[in-house]
Parts: structure tokens; sequence; C-alpha cells
């Protein structure tokens, strides 16, 4: 059992490890986007949900931030002045509106992100699938855990 309760520390500790490492990454992102770290922290959603093709309205950004409208309008409103989204009609209902990156915030994000994700694939492509698949679910319970919502 003492073995078992030594391999969970370890766990534990490059867990807490790899947060420091993501703190200290992102930090240094949003030093270099000269952005703080909630309109990183919106830029990153929006890049995750564009890749799997879905839209985003300030009301997703809102939610996944936690924040609230009028914090939102204030966060859409710095992001657009420096050039990262536009606000535009929503296509299917033309009262509401989505959030798009703009090229400029694309070429941006992956400028400054796009050699951590090739580290982390370059990485991650050293396990097998099946080892992937524990790994991924470990790192969703995880999250899960810590942050229910």
């Amino acid at each position: 059992m003492r073995e078992r309760d030594e391999s969970i520390l370890a766990v534990l500790r490059a867990l807490r490890g790899l947060g420091d490492a993501l703190d200290r990454m992102h930090g240094a992102m949003g030093e270099g986007m000269d952005m703080n770290q909630t309109d990183l922290r919106a830029l990153r959603m929006m890049v995750e949900r564009e890749s799997r093709g879905e839209i985003v309205s300030p009301h997703d950004l809102a939610r996944h931030l936690r924040i609230s409208t009028a914090s939102t309008s204030k966060l859409l409103d710095r992001l657009e002045l420096a050039g990262h989204v536009e606000r535009r009609p929503h296509p299917s209902d033309g009262r509401a509106r989505i959030v798009v990156l703009t090229e400029h915030s694309r070429r941006t994000f992956f400028t400054h992100f796009g050699e951590h994700l090739e580290t982390m694939g370059r990485i991650a492509r050293e396990y097998s699938k099946p080892e992937l698949a524990t790994i991924a679910k470990f790192l969703r319970d995880m999250a899960g855990a810590l942050d229910p919502r």
C-alpha cells in the first residue's frame, strides 16, 4: 500500500508542476501579447471553439470566464480595439451577436503558442493510443474534481 501512496504523491507533484508550468507559460504569453489573463483565456477559448467549428456568443464567453455581462462587454471592447475580435450578427438569429477571431489574432496567438503546441504534440506522440486515453481520462477527471462547473 505504501508504494501506491508514493506513486499517488508523485503524480500529484507532477500535476502541480504542470500547473505551475502552464501558469508561467500563460503569464509569458499574456505579457508577449500585451493582454491580461482574462483576455488571454477568452482568446484561448475562442481558438478552441473555432477549431471545433463552433460559434461563440458574448454569453458563451461570460459563462466560460465566469464574469458578468458588463465585464464581458468591456473585455470585448478591449479585444476589438486591439484588433483581436470582431462582433458580427448571429448567422441564424438576427437579434443576437457572435464574436469571431480576426486573422491578426490567430496569427499572434499561434506565434506565441505554436511552439508550445508543437512541443506538447511531440511529447504526446511518444505514448500509445491506450496510454493517451488513460492520461486524457485522468486529466479530465482531475479538472472535473477541481472545477465541477
